[in-house]
């Protein structure tokens, strides 16, 4: 049996059974005069072979309420982007009807957009049937009014003027013929047939209760209504919508980022309830867009050439396909299904002509011809290229292609490249009071008030930007080499004149170089010199390995192959402790992942790899060594609190195991890909600044970690935990002195509100389960604490223009009502506008303050090995999302063919889905190390 994600749900282990099935104390190695053993880890299973497990019924887990906020720091003022909701209409409904439109031979309209224009209509013609109501639509199949409709099921007709039967217009029409003709082809009736039928009211007490920091059962539902109000809104004004965000077609708001891609400024809108109430949350966004204009400008930038004679139809055609353009000189729109076969001015069409006689028959001819003679539309360089194509494969539809013009705001949902991305960020940053501005003149721009649905709601929405308090954390004191400490000033520090705390040797190493042009003899003496000033020994390495410049085209794994074989062609030389890798292109280099799985899979070896510029300094070799030393086993600084154990005794003092979980995805396209759960635990109590990763594939998308308690029978008979929290709790056991964690601390992040009961049912329940295989008896406490980057609370200094200081904490007003939630800007934001985490604490055993609680996360902030400044997430998080990006690297060159058997680390899919590929062991040299650093 494989078990999957809804396999785990709710289900528990029945403690009897398992103390039957699983070995003895004594056959565990427990210790029992101590009792903090823990069992050896598993052997190697060759099979899944899982017992069934017997479900037993469990009271659900719910987010935990809000304890009290935090006194610690100095106060500051600040303003939010979230806009005070006044109500005045607490004993009003709304009512929820459901919506169906048809053609009027029944059948149904499912072109996109469309609808709109048609309730619109009905708006318009049945003003009075309606009861004089205006009513919120949804685009689709939903729509609100305030109070009931005159009936519970209503019908109506109408007539729209000058609209296609479907977007793309393909099925009917074909403009290589007359406008007149087209207009007698079946099936363009124009005529809609609309069916509105009641479905469920909405008590807006809902609001009035939100507004008093309550909230009902209904509150969802009507903040619902509200956020489809203002979509309409938007809707009305022709923007693009994208979920809870409007972009205006609009110029001014376009950001040119290079491949015929556009970024478009807009406005992200909803609504959110919050201990001071209901407020409008508002923020600045962007999204992709296609670059609007003429096919061949789009093609020309899409492919980086300056003539459309060096064009590659073939990438055009894939780059084209289901876009909109608009087509001169009707301006009618189509979707384009391809191109021609043949040039413009061979492509045959077979069109319907009158002979001399008056007879009708069909004659051949190209489309150059047909549109330059027949329709006098003259064509300036169109006939040597490929025809744009609208119609059916059967039937196709020709347009020349200077006669047609990409539609506007068509979102582009490919992933960007590094060029595209690096240029958006440039582009699109906002500082504060840049944004500001922004969102004022958007809100105005927006003219809510003015909403007619809204009105009647008697929702009106401020125009001022909320003040709250906030508190200024200080930051923790550090340590590093020969005792030294010292307080971080504005989120940043320098180890100018300071070593590492544990400087590591690096010895028995060697330099790779891969075509990069890079003085490596330099590079290794300035190496050797700036780790001295740190206290790490970098011997001198055993040799440079220059990349043949033979295999610089070859393929990227033979590339790598080549130089391995290279490496082991010096006689009597022991495998490398560690490598420099020096890569030509920086962050996009294909031999990057090969490279990776080549070392951390196969050999062992720890690897950095590094693309310099043509000028190093010492500030980037320290980076460099930060990174090399934490990966060797080193640690650059720590918390004076890990050392002196006289802060925070709830860590400090009983054994605490930290650990920071995140789920990637595949890129959008890659349908194939599946997603990486990557789970970091601490090691070495009481230090909690080191970490080991365990990284394992699951079913795609799946943001669930369903590998975290995985019992199977081993090849004894014995039944083992092969799961993720049970590799890291040996880790953790084994480098803390034989000590077993009593309180457990999760970091996860990436989940949205929606999922914190799957968090704490599933995620939470299996951890718990990990630790009652281990021993019955054995219930460390947990506290899981949610991390979100992803949400659109931004704060402001109320008297200056600047950023929020590093270690801005705010923990009311804005806050949930009920939840236990606080935002913390740790991080200095030197550009833009600073974004704060939002965490939220879910379950707390332990028993923390909310001072200590807050004061623990901020301090995790400044224990990340890779850099000198306080980063926005807390270190266990950050390091997840590494150690899940470099081994999804690995997973691009790793062997499809690989069986779900051939390795313990394979992921788990539901029944009947494609199997997993699972991820390829870490070498044992490496597994232990912080490879992801």
């Amino acid at each position: 049996m494989i078990l999957g994600t809804s396999d785990f749900l709710l289900y528990l282990i029945v403690f009897s059974r398992f103390h039957l099935l699983s070995p003895s104390s004594s056959d565990m190695g427990f210790d029992e005069d101590k009792g903090k053993g823990l069992p050896p880890p598993p052997p190697v299973v060759p099979s899944n072979l899982v017992p069934e497990l017997e479900p037993i019924k469990k009271n659900t887990l719910l987010p935990m309420a809000r304890g009290g906020s935090g006194t610690k720091g100095v106060r500051t003022p600040l303003v939010t982007n979230h806009f005070r909701v006044n109500f005045n209409n607490s004993n009003g409904h709304f009512f929820h009807y459901s919506v169906a439109i048809t053609y009027e031979d029944g059948r149904p309209v499912e072109a996109k957009g469309i609808g709109r224009k048609i309730l619109e209509k009905v708006q318009d013609t049945y003003r009075t049937d309606l009861g004089s109501k205006y009513f919120a639509y949804d685009g689709e199949k939903t729509l609100f009014t305030v109070g009931a409709l005159p009936s519970n099921k209503l019908d109506f007709s109408v007539v729209l003027e000058d609209t296609p039967s479907s977007r793309n217009n393909t099925e009917n029409a074909s403009p290589n013929e007359p406008d007149r003709k087209r207009s007698r082809r079946p099936h363009q009736s124009k005529k809609f047939m609309v069916e509105i039928s009641y479905a469920a009211r909405i008590p807006m007490q809902a609001i009035a209760s939100a507004l008093q920091g309550k909230e009902t059962d209904y509150l969802q539902d009507a903040i619902r209504v509200l956020d489809v109000i203002l979509r309409q809104s938007a809707a009305r004004q022709g923007c693009l919508l994208v979920r809870q965000s409007f972009f205006h077609n609009d110029a001014q708001n376009f950001i040119h980022i290079g491949g015929g891609v556009v970024g478009v400024r807009g406005f992200h809108s909803s609504f959110r309830t919050t201990q001071g109430g209901l407020s409008l949350n508002m923020d600045t966004s962007t999204t992709m867009v296609v670059q609007p204009g003429p096919v061949v400008d789009f093609l020309l930038e899409n492919q980086n050439v300056n003539d459309p004679k060096y064009l590659d139809w073939n990438k055009a055609r894939r780059a084209l396909k289901n876009l909109r353009v608009k087509v001169a000189p009707s301006n009618r729109e189509y979707k384009i299904t391809g191109l021609s076969e043949e040039r413009c001015k061979d492509q045959m069409f077979t069109r319907k002509s009158k002979n001399e006689k008056g007879e009708v028959e069909e004659v051949q001819t190209t489309v150059y011809k047909y549109f330059t003679e027949f329709r006098g539309i003259p064509l300036r360089y169109s006939g040597a290229f490929p025809c744009i194509n609208v119609g059916k494969p059967k039937r196709p539809t020709y347009f020349p292609i200077e006669h047609c013009e990409l539609a506007s705001l068509q979102r582009y949902t490919k992933t960007l490249s590094n060029p595209q991305r690096a240029s958006l960020v440039e582009k699109s940053r906002q500082g504060p009071p840049e944004r500001m501005a922004s969102l004022t003149n958007g809100l105005t721009k927006s003219n809510y008030n003015a909403d007619m649905v809204l009105q009647e709601s008697g929702v009106s929405i401020g125009s001022n930007f909320t003040q709250v308090d906030g508190r200024v954390l200080p930051a923790p004191i550090l340590r590093v080499g020969n005792g030294q400490e010292f307080q971080p000033r504005h989120g940043r520090w320098n180890l100018n004149y300071k070593k590492l705390v544990e400087p590591a040797t690096v010895t028995r190493w060697a330099v790779v170089n891969f075509s990069a042009r890079c003085d490596t003899n330099r590079l290794v003496s300035d190496l050797i010199r700036c780790g001295k000033t740190k206290g790490i020994n970098v011997e001198p390495p055993y040799n440079v390995f220059q990349e043949n410049p033979r295999f610089r085209d070859a393929p990227a794994h033979i590339r790598v192959e080549t130089m391995f074989e290279q490496m082991q062609s010096e006689p009597g030389k022991k495998k490398p402790l560690f490598l420099l890798c020096i890569l030509a292109e920086k962050k996009n280099s294909l031999v990057y992942g090969p490279w990776k799985k080549k070392n951390l899979i196969d050999h062992g070896i720890v690897t950095q790899c590094i693309a310099p510029t043509s000028k190093i300094n010492d500030q980037y070799l320290t980076n460099v060594l930060l990174k090399i030393n934490a990966k060797l086993g080193g640690l650059n600084s720590l918390l004076a609190m890990e050392s002196s154990r006289a802060m925070m005794p709830l860590v400090t003092q009983v054994p605490t195991f930290i650990v920071g979980m995140d789920v990637s995805h595949g890129s959008p396209g890659h349908s194939d890909i599946p997603s990486i759960a990557a789970v970091v635990g601490s090691r070495q109590w009481p230090l909690i600044s080191k970490y080991r990763a365990c990284v394992r594939t699951q079913s795609r998308k799946v943001e669930i970690i369903d590998n975290l308690f995985k019992p199977v029978t081993n090849e004894k008979g014995k039944l083992v935990d092969d799961g993720i929290f049970w590799e890291l709790l040996w880790e953790f056991y084994t480098s803390s002195g034989n000590m077993r964690p009593e309180h457990i601390i999760i970091f996860r992040d990436g989940v949205s509100e929606s999922q914190f009961s799957q968090v704490l049912n599933i995620e939470l329940d299996q951890m718990m389960q990990a630790c009652k295989f281990v021993e019955e008896n054995w219930e460390p406490k947990f506290t899981v604490i949610i991390a979100q980057k992803n949400h659109h609370t931004k704060f402001f200094q109320a008297n200056a223009p600047d950023n929020v200081l590093p270690g801005t904490i705010i923990d009311s007003k804005i806050c949930h009502p009920r939840n236990n939630d606080f935002y913390l800007c740790a991080h200095a934001g030197m550009i833009g506008t600073t974004r704060p985490t939002h965490y939220h604490v879910l379950y707390d055993e332990i028993g923390f303050s909310t001072d200590d609680l807050q004061e623990l996360v901020h301090s995790l902030s400044y224990v990340y090995q890779r850099s000198t400044t306080a980063i926005s997430v807390v270190a266990p998080i950050c390091y997840a999302h590494l150690a899940a990006a470099q081994m999804g690297t690995v997973m691009k060159f790793e062997d499809t063919s690989l069986s779900e058997t051939s390795s313990s680390h394979g992921g788990i899919t539901t029944p009947g889905a494609v199997p997993v590929t699972p991820m390829p062991k870490l070498n044992a040299n490496v597994a232990s190390s912080m490879f992801f650093c």
